[in-house]
């Protein structure tokens, strides 16, 4: 029989730094103080590093655990280099093709089951509501609830076939402000018919498709809950999504330690509340002493009876479950990791994820010595969730075909360069890549000038597909529907003319 110091343990999701985990976490594994650990990209080195870090972990702790991370596919995916890149939500929603939604799920699943991972913090339900929403982006599969429903149950059906416990997030939707809640509590107010009529039916869907794990958002409904944001509202958790929908199954939440609940709560206090409104496991991704604030806050609201032996246990009897039901007792071969199969779906997903929203009447680029001027946007953290690196591969990918091919690398917040009007002199074609020009100004403007001084031009929005309602004068526009390194590939072989793009957007453009 676990004590009540493991028994609180057992509830406590942490991550940490480093290649290898730290003394402390192992300590805490092999005394029942964590119940798993959270992976981010600063763990993440090779995949036989990865697979090692986590054999430790598992090796040193008591009882079986659960290992966690964020591989959406997308702009959200810790495993990058080295693993397999997949196009995001936005992409699979311009595709709208159910089977290789589930594909591309099962094939991410396998090399995390690889790893020893069993955990996804996948799918995104969240509807793109807002185009100014910093956090969500592309993230989201699209605006219409119905195609979101049909992909998460898709990815749900996907993952969890590959054995790793799919997490539909963030209950009970983000998509409806424009605030980052990284950075700050976002609160809606007003009438709910939008969330009822919209935004909550992907997650019941989700709950139709037997989804392992919810995820809850650290927004405040205030027609719900007018004091508490929705991670540590009892009249979310326990009322709107065990009740009302008749959940079940484990619920987490996102990072505790993202302004929304800090700027409010310390992290003791915050872990007790999140606790008392139906949470099972509250998430401490980064600092060691929020993480034993919390740890300690647990026991000592459990010694004073402000949380019942019963409510431990019914969290405990739901995270076991979710470890009996994902033990990965049998994982695939370290090999299966960016195989060539898995790299050949990828480009396919990616390529019917690529949506023509202008020129589909002009001729691809095909004379390979046509002066060709490259002028491409970098990527910008605009928000925590969304990982800033994207891929460099773009003007590599078009220069091996392309032999009159200049490049231009431009900041996307402050693209200030003198020497634009001199280069595009004698330029026979203009290629020119945006990322989120909708939501900066300074790119937003140079790109639209650019655009009317070029005789030719094609642009590619890779990440937001709202850019493409910027550009009246480009010849030829396509969405990419994001940036992982499939997505660029298929974006340069739709310009080359390998294929006719057939993605439909899954947004309104503005």
């Amino acid at each position: 029989m676990p004590s009540l110091e493991e028994k609180i343990g057992a509830l406590m999701m942490v991550g940490f730094d480093g290649h290898r985990p730290p003394g402390h976490i192992l300590d805490w594994l092999a005394s029942g103080r964590i119940g798993g650990v959270y992976l981010f990209a600063r763990n993440v080195q090779s995949p036989a590093q990865l697979k090692s870090l986590v054999d430790e972990c598992r090796a040193a702790a008591r009882r079986p655990i659960l290992v966690g991370i964020d591989q959406e596919g997308g702009i959200v995916a810790r495993l990058r280099h080295g693993f397999t890149e997949s196009p995001g939500n936005m992409a699979l929603g311009a595709a709208r093709d159910s089977q290789l939604a589930e594909d591309i799920a099962f094939m991410l699943g396998r090399e995390l089951a690889a790893l020893g991972i069993n955990w996804n913090f996948a799918p995104v339900a969240d509807i793109a509501h807002q185009p100014e929403n910093p956090s969500l982006s592309a993230r989201s599969i699209g605006a219409d609830h119905e195609l979101v429903s049909r992909l998460v149950q898709a990815q749900i059906r996907g993952f969890q076939r590959a054995g790793i416990a799919a997490t539909v997030k963030h209950f009970p939707g983000l998509g409806n402000t424009v605030i980052d809640t990284h950075e700050a509590l976002a609160k809606l107010s007003g009438s709910l018919d939008l969330l009822y009529e919209s935004e909550i039916l992907p997650f019941r869907a989700a709950i139709e498709a037997g989804v392992a794990c919810v995820m809850l958002t650290h927004v405040m409904y205030e027609a719900l809950d007018d004091r508490h944001s929705a991670t540590l509202s009892p009249r979310i958790v326990t009322g709107l999504l065990r009740q009302e929908l008749g959940y079940a199954g484990a619920v987490c939440t996102d990072c505790m330690e993202m302004r929304a609940i800090t700027d409010g709560y310390g992290p003791g206090e915050a872990a007790v509340l999140a606790f008392e409104a139906g949470v099972d496991m509250p998430l401490y991704s980064h600092t060691r002493a929020h993480q034993e604030a919390a740890y300690e806050a647990l026991l000592r609201a459990a010694r004073s009876g402000r949380i019942t032996s019963e409510r431990i246990d019914a969290s405990l009897g739901r995270i076991d479950k979710l470890k009996a039901d994902y033990p990965l007792h049998e994982r695939p071969p370290l090999e299966i990791v960016a195989c060539q199969a898995h790299q050949s779906l990828a480009l396919e997903a990616a390529r019917a994820g690529i949506a023509l929203v202008k020129g589909g009447k002009s001729p691809p680029i095909s004379d390979r010595h046509a002066n060709t001027l490259l002028i491409e946007f970098t990527a910008r953290r605009v928000s925590d969730a969304i990982d800033a690196e994207s891929s460099s591969e773009f003007a590599s990918i078009l220069s091996k075909r392309l032999d009159q091919l200049r490049c231009i690398t431009l900041d996307p917040v402050h693209p200030e360069r003198q020497d634009i009007d001199e280069s595009l002199r004698g330029v026979e074609r203009l290629i020119i890549v945006t990322r989120n020009a909708h939501l900066h100004p300074a790119q937003r403007e140079l790109a639209r000038r650019i655009v009317a001084q070029a005789r030719h031009a094609i642009v590619i929005c890779a990440r937001n597909p709202y850019d493409a309602g910027l550009f009246a004068e480009a010849e030829r526009v396509l969405c990419a529907n994001g940036d992982s390194r499939p997505s660029l590939q298929a974006a340069a072989d739709a310009i080359l003319g390998a294929f006719l793009p057939a993605g439909r957007l899954s947004v309104p453009l503005p």
